[in-house]
């Protein structure tokens, strides 16, 4: 067995549990949509740190300017860079994805407040953990944020790349596709925006990338077993992480319903 199937199978049962969780089936109505967006949309901002720290790590973002020794990793890094920072909207606008987020939430009538008021005050503060302290939003985005920049601040670069693949990006094409269907199957026009923001994300990162980022943990990692097992250990951590945050907007999305009643 490859030292990529080992890791594998040590987390899958955590992945299951993640990719089967009950919030698919809870996104079942426009209100529902807008509050599980309300608290994801910290993820996906998130998510550009870490693909930046990965940047940072794997690519040369200094000059004068040198190639790097990894030149699958430096490909790989710098096309999910392009595509998240820089992709197109439906009127071929140029736009990032987290941009393209707040804009379906917006369709869609989610509240913006908490992400907008966060992102105009987070150079304010002396650190990433002090504005994440001191903002108005949910504890269970805080805690994944926390997670994701202690990641990103203090652990080395095999360890970023396998919580950015295994936790984060091998993650997306399944987890959106379950999102896609339940919103397919409601087919409310406000979701359209929503509906090709993750279109997008399966389009992007559920055909080349997969592969490419299991040739950046195997290249990074190498054969070096303390490695693998950081990369296992973190992955499942961040999936675990993961969890936490599907139930915590779970709840939120179940109080909708007794609002209702």
């Amino acid at each position: 067995m490859s030292n990529i199937d080992t890791l594998l199978e040590k987390i899958s049962k955590t992945r299951e549990n993640l990719l089967n969780h009950n919030i698919y089936l809870s996104l079942n109505s426009e209100d529902a949509i807008a509050k599980f967006m309300e608290t994801h949309v910290f993820a996906v901002w998130d998510f550009m740190s870490l693909v930046k720290a990965l940047q940072k790590e794997l690519t040369c973002v200094k000059t004068p300017w040198q190639p790097t020794k990894d030149k699958v990793s430096r490909r790989l890094i710098n096309e999910i860079v392009l595509g998240e920072e820089s992709d197109i909207d439906q009127n071929n606008n140029p736009i990032s994805h987290f941009e393209l987020y707040v804009e379906a939430m917006d369709r869609i009538g989610a509240k913006t407040d908490s992400i907008n008021t966060f992102m105009e005050n987070i150079n304010g503060f002396d650190s990433i953990d002090q504005a994440i302290d001191n903002s108005l939003i949910p504890d269970a985005a805080k805690d994944f944020m926390k997670f994701t920049f202690d990641i990103i601040n203090n652990k080395e670069v095999h360890v970023i790349a396998s919580v950015f693949t295994f936790g984060r990006e091998d993650l997306i094409p399944d987890m959106f596709i379950n999102i896609v269907k339940s919103l397919n199957e409601k087919e409310e026009s406000k979701s359209d925006d929503l509906l090709y923001y993750l279109e997008r994300h399966i389009e992007m990162d559920g055909d080349e990338h997969g592969p490419m980022a299991l040739k950046m943990i195997s290249e990074l990692c190498g054969n070096d077993n303390n490695k693998w097992n950081e990369a296992a250990e973190y992955s499942k951590i961040a999936l675990e992480k993961r969890i936490k945050l599907w139930d915590s907007i779970l709840k939120d999305i179940s109080m909708l319903s007794l609002i209702h009643i």
